[in-house]
């Protein structure tokens, strides 16, 4: 692997294939599926390169079909993937609905190519010379050596100035409350930038937490973060950016599939701090990004480029 020369996005992390039942109901009376790739960082990877902004995702893939598809689709979407290729199997998602609007997801990770992430598969110069390092709580329950990646990451970037962006992205499936809280708690300490619902946010700060999401916001940002920002779906977002409030109602969007809203939200978000611009533009363009992602089905389908945004903003049903 070379390191990328470009300042932009640098991420870490796991990605998998993404099975997808046609129809709402059991999954063993499901007839029809599709097959995509799905995995945190690399949607942001892949959001922030729609919004035309470098990205770099590091990660490790099986030598399967699976894993050459998902080095195909990052490299169609721009993102420099560095990719390390492991003698076990690029892991798998499957997502169907049982009934209306009740999404399940099941992982098949264990023992994955992606988490048999080491800190070896970090390409000397690459995070030292990114305009910001984007890194979530997911690879950090997937195994020890991708928590020591995470870290290791976040390391190299601290003592190199570049900013270091978190996600805590809680997942109940990978961890327990009482084995993640800890860990998050120490990743969102280190960082510059901090996302979290507003369930994360309480897990990170415990069971003093204040309830309101201006509460969590001030008390993620006295951890550490300059920039913390709770996402609170329907009900937008709320964010201590440098010690000032803001908050943003969500944008009216038909709920086609919210898997990979909040990584839309955070590719909106760290394309514009990328691009120098302030907080409340960031903001606007997270919001913006989150509404438009959820109206597509897909964990990166929908992720948005300027001018779909911008298509959005005109509420026109039709565009000629």
């Amino acid at each position: 692997m070379t390191a990328t020369s470009t300042p932009g996005l640098v991420t870490l992390g796991e990605t998998m294939g993404l099975v997808t039942a046609g129809e709402i109901g059991s999954l063993e009376y499901a007839r029809t599926f599709t097959y995509g790739i799905g995995g945190a960082e690399s949607n942001v990877a892949i959001g922030v390169s729609r919004l035309g902004a470098p990205a770099t995702w590091i990660g490790r893939l099986g030598a399967d079909a699976t894993g050459d598809m998902i080095e195909r689709r990052l490299r169609y979407e721009g993102v420099a993937a560095l990719v390390v290729r492991d003698r076990a199997f690029t892991g798998l998602m499957v997502k169907h609905r049982r009934f209306g609007s009740a999404l399940s997801v099941d992982y098949h990770r264990a023992g994955s190519a992606g988490s048999r992430l080491s800190p070896e598969d970090l390409p000397q110069g690459c995070v030292e010379t990114a305009g910001v390092l984007h890194v979530t709580g997911v690879t950090t329950a997937l195994s020890a050596s991708a928590c020591d990646t995470v870290f290791c990451a976040v390391d190299r970037a601290r003592a190199a100035g570049v900013p270091v962006s978190v996600d805590v992205n809680y997942r109940s499936k990978l961890w327990s409350p009482e084995a993640a809280g800890p860990t998050l708690r120490r990743l969102v300490a280190l960082a510059d930038v901090v996302f979290a619902g507003v369930e994360e946010a309480q897990l990170v700060l415990g069971a003093g937490a204040g309830s309101t999401a201006e509460a969590l916001a001030q008390g993620l940002s006295a951890l550490g973060p300059a920039q913390a920002v709770v996402k609170d779906g329907a009900r937008g977002c709320t964010a201590s950016v440098d010690g000032v409030a803001h908050r943003l109602p969500a944008l009216p969007a038909e709920v086609v599939d919210p898997v990979g809203a909040g990584d839309a939200f955070v590719a909106g978000y760290l394309a514009e701090l990328l691009a120098g611009r302030p907080a409340p533009e960031r903001l606007r363009t997270a919001v913006a990004a989150g509404a438009y992602a959820v109206s597509v089905p897909g964990d990166c389908e929908g992720l948005p480029r300027r001018t779909e945004l911008a298509a959005l903003a005109s509420a026109s049903d039709v565009m000629r």
